[in-house]
């Protein structure tokens, strides 16, 4: 995979297949268009979503085409998600950042509804970042939602759906004041147990490009954060 990936990214390469990106204004998004970018495995990535992100631009970024989208009326943009073979959702809000009510929007609401208009659209790999604690029997809103989405998603009946189940998700500038409390307590877990609850941001692009390039050959596959780091090395994913 990504050391052993030049012949498969060719072979995928060959087949001019185009995708979209949701949520590449976050840390996972962002990494995972650079890495889009660099391994140029697709005719065209689409990045969807509320504004137009400025620092794509030059031959680099050619590649890329950005849409303006209103999630609240996310029906009336069905076209932006037609004819593309593959998904990926990295779409979210930060816990303790918003109200409940507001929570559930980005965390579950446009999440579904981008997977319900990706399979009409006839997309066959849908790529969902979650988390870590998803449950959709916890009392917890945050492990809740998470594991509603991962179920609803599932019930669509995509022929590959990939669910990343990171931790910590580490950043080389990390704004968010909980983030970096987290990191100070994980700290000598993260040094001694890196791949136990912590990944870098870039390692999760990695892993989900991998994951493209080589699906499972299960219809649903569930990575874990120790999972996250062996397919970004290359190696047999971890249920």
């Amino acid at each position: 995979m990504a050391e052993a990936a030049p012949g498969k990214e060719a072979e995928f390469r060959s087949t001019n297949q185009t995708a979209f990106v949701v949520g590449h204004t976050g840390r996972t998004g962002m990494a995972l268009v650079e890495e889009l970018v660099n391994r140029n495995i697709f005719q065209k990535v689409v990045l969807i979503g509320r504004r137009n992100v400025d620092k794509y631009q030059g031959e680099k970024y050619n590649m890329l085409e950005q849409k303006i989208v209103d999630f609240e009326k996310l029906e009336d943009y069905a076209d932006g998600f037609k004819g593309h073979s593959v998904g990926f959702a990295c779409l979210g809000a930060p816990k303790g950042t918003v109200s409940k009510e507001v929570y559930q929007k980005p965390n579950h609401d446009y999440i579904v509804k981008v997977a319900e208009l990706a399979k009409a659209g006839g997309c066959s790999h849908f790529v969902l970042t979650s988390a870590g604690d998803a449950d959709k029997d916890s009392m917890m809103i945050h492990k809740r939602l998470k594991g509603e989405v991962e179920a609803e998603c599932t019930d669509m009946g995509f022929q590959n759906l990939s669910i990343f189940r990171p931790w910590l998700i580490l950043a080389q500038v990390d704004t968010q004041f909980s983030r970096r409390i987290s990191r100070m307590l994980l700290a000598p877990i993260i040094y001694f147990k890196p791949t136990l609850m912590s990944v870098p941001a870039e390692t999760i692009a990695k892993a989900m490009v991998n994951t493209v390039l080589e699906p499972s050959k299960d219809a649903v596959k569930i990575i874990d954060n120790k999972g996250i780091h062996r397919v970004a090395n290359g190696k047999e994913c971890e249920k």
